[in-house]
């Protein structure tokens, strides 16, 4: 457990208070179900600088006297430990907000202790410069798992996965994370069960509730050989409504002891891997969470409008081939498989054409358009990376178009009614 030397305070969130009169004992059930030792919350978040895991061994005259010359170690190697320039052990101290005791031993003589140090980051900041200007993420709503035993615990009782995470120093991270701290109705409404379910209107309502815009969920699968014994740690990163993959390693702790120290580590690379995530474009609000009515996947109803669009221009499409047209001096016939249409009027055929970048779409259009017996071109949908799709106005048969491309250099896939072509 750590110890912070000094004074700050953050606003308590309010909790999720039920507003649903109970009647008789079900109103003592409710109690019961959001009672008991419930509730760590966070540390306040600095953004100041701290350098954790300091190792010192100091003897004195006295413990104390021992404990002394050991913070002032604690200070210089932990400014050595940022590379920051030469500076005298006065100027060091003085730049020092907070020691934070991570574990220590103190005898009548020996100190002996596991540091971190807290730099105030205004007076560090004229000698390692400022970079305060990181980018940071949209707020994540933090979600940790622990497994252990055949049970998946989150917020139902306090652990100490909850623990390390409620610690942990937030301030200096890119990623801005939402810490609930459990208590109250929050037990009940962040379970395990929660980082299955994929409604986006289920996921959209939590988020709304602590201010989120998406979820990292860090997973601690703990291993007991024996009581009293090793515990062997599989420690995997996940993001997201869907449960996405991020990252996955593991850790031991040689005993019961040493498990608030490896849970310690392992937030701090977790949160490496979530800023790493983070910068790579990784982690980003999911843009499906933003639904407003209804249950439906937001991908699907995506592929419904996208399916009444192409029906709505295929049928301007026929509708069009039926009316004349002065371009061409006649009229757009229905698109002829192997025999050109009547004479003085012109066929519309679909013609799919791979577009890897913005250049090779205008490329591929212009050349099409220059293609002889082409009266003119039409975009049905662009697809930058991937296939686009156009309709072509020209005056012969499928056959022979597909010769005219492929005099203009492109590879010619024919098939019944459409042409796919790339070079």
């Amino acid at each position: 457990m750590r110890t912070y030397f000094f004074l700050s305070r953050r606003a308590r969130y309010a909790l999720i208070a039920s507003g649903i009169a109970l009647a008789g004992g079900a109103g003592w059930l409710a109690q019961a179900q959001v009672g008991g030792q419930r509730g760590i919350a966070a540390v306040a978040a600095s953004r100041d600088i701290q350098v954790s895991d300091i190792e010192v061994d100091v003897r004195g005259d006295t413990g104390v006297e021992a404990r002394e010359k050991a913070w002032k170690e604690a200070q210089v190697k932990a400014w050595e430990k940022l590379d920051g320039p030469n500076l005298s052990d006065s100027q060091i101290y003085g730049m020092v907000s907070a020691i934070v005791v991570q574990r220590e031993r103190l005898g009548p003589k020996r100190y002996i202790a596991t540091l971190g140090v807290i730099f105030d980051r205004q007076k560090a900041n004229s000698y390692l410069g400022d970079d305060g200007m990181s980018r940071h993420s949209a707020p994540m709503l933090l979600l940790p798992v622990t497994m252990s035993g055949g049970t998946h615990l989150m917020y139902e009782q306090r652990n100490p996965w909850q623990r390390a995470w409620a610690e942990f120093q937030a301030g200096q991270s890119s990623v801005n994370y939402v810490r609930p701290s459990g208590a109250g109705g929050e037990s009940l409404l962040l379970t395990y069960g929660q980082t299955n379910r994929r409604s986006r209107v289920w996921w959209r309502d939590i988020l709304d509730s602590f201010g989120a815009a998406d979820v990292l969920i860090p997973i601690a699968s703990l291993r007991y050989s024996y009581p009293g014994g090793p515990i062997e740690g599989t420690f995997t990163a996940r993001h997201g409504p869907d449960n996405e993959f991020l990252d996955s390693f593991t850790m031991r702790a040689e005993s019961p002891e040493q498990l608030p120290a490896m849970l310690e580590q392992a937030v701090r690379r977790f949160d490496a891997v979530f800023q790493v995530a983070l910068t790579d474009g990784t982690i980003r609000p999911d843009p499906t969470l933003n639904v407003k009515t209804g249950d439906l996947n937001p991908e699907i109803a995506r592929l419904v409008e996208l399916g009444r669009r192409l029906k709505a221009q295929d049928e301007a499409l026929a509708q069009a081939a039926s009316q004349p047209t002065e371009a061409s001096g006649g009229a757009i016939s229905a698109a002829p498989v192997a025999t050109p249409p009547p004479e003085g009027s012109v066929a519309l055929y679909t013609v799919q054409f791979q577009t890897p970048d913005a250049s090779s779409f205008g490329s591929v259009l212009a050349a099409v358009r220059g293609t002889p017996g082409v009266r003119s071109t039409g975009v049905r949908s662009t697809a930058i990376g991937g296939t686009s799709v156009m309709t072509v106005s020209y005056s012969g048969s499928i056959a022979q178009l597909a010769e005219a491309l492929r005099g203009q250099g492109f590879t010619v896939q024919q098939g019944a009614t459409a042409l796919l072509i790339s070079r």
